[in-house]
C-alpha cells in the first residue's frame, strides 16, 4: 500500500505531495479535475469540499468552500493556468471569500500536478510554490500536511472501492 508523502524545501520555498493511487490513469485524473469528484474527496473529513463554481480549462477556476460538520466555510480558488490532459496542470491557489476575492493575508502558490502510469496505478505529484519560507511554515501551522495526507488517504479508498 502506498502512503502520501509530504516533502518541503524551505530552500527552494517548495512543498512536493506525492502518493501512487491503485488505479488507471484515467480515474485519477478524473478524480482531479471534475468537480463531482473532487467533491467526495478533497477535504478532511469530518470537513467537505463544495463546488460554487469550476471551469476546468486553461484560464478557468474551481471555487470552492471547505465545509465544516457545523457548516462553517472556508473559501478556495484553483486558477487553471496550463493544462496538458492526462499529464499535468499548473495552478494558482488562493485562499477567498465566497465571491472569489482573494485573501491577501494567506499564502497564495503556484503549483504543478502531473500524472504518471505506473505498472500498478498512477503516480500523482502535486508541487507548490510560494514567495518566502514564512508562507510555508503559515501553511504548515495552519495544518496543510496533516489534511493532504488525510485527503490523500480518502482519494486512495474511494479509487479501491471504485466510487470514483
Amino acid at each position: 500500500m502506498s502512503k502520501t508523502i509530504v516533502s518541503k524545501d524551505f530552500q527552494e520555498k517548495s512543498i512536493l505531495v506525492s502518493r501512487e493511487f491503485n488505479a488507471p490513469l484515467e480515474t485519477v485524473w478524473k478524480a482531479f479535475t471534475e468537480s463531482e469528484s473532487l467533491e467526495k474527496w478533497w477535504a478532511p473529513k469530518p470537513w467537505r469540499a463544495e463546488t460554487k463554481t469550476m471551469h476546468f480549462s486553461e484560464s478557468g477556476y474551481w471555487l470552492y468552500a471547505m465545509v465544516s460538520p457545523e457548516n462553517e466555510k472556508h473559501w478556495g480558488k484553483m486558477n487553471f493556468l496550463k493544462i496538458d490532459p492526462m499529464v499535468s496542470y499548473a495552478i494558482e491557489d488562493e485562499f477567498c471569500d465566497e465571491d472569489g476575492n482573494t485573501n491577501t493575508e494567506l499564502p497564495i502558490s503556484l503549483g504543478k500536478n502531473t500524472f504518471t502510469k505506473t505498472e500498478t496505478g498512477t503516480s500523482v505529484e502535486f508541487k507548490t510554490t510560494y514567495n518566502s519560507e514564512e508562507e510555508i511554515h503559515k501553511l504548515i501551522e495552519m495544518g496543510f500536511e496533516q489534511g493532504i495526507t488525510m485527503t490523500f488517504e480518502e482519494l486512495a479508498t474511494l479509487l479501491e472501492d471504485v466510487k470514483i
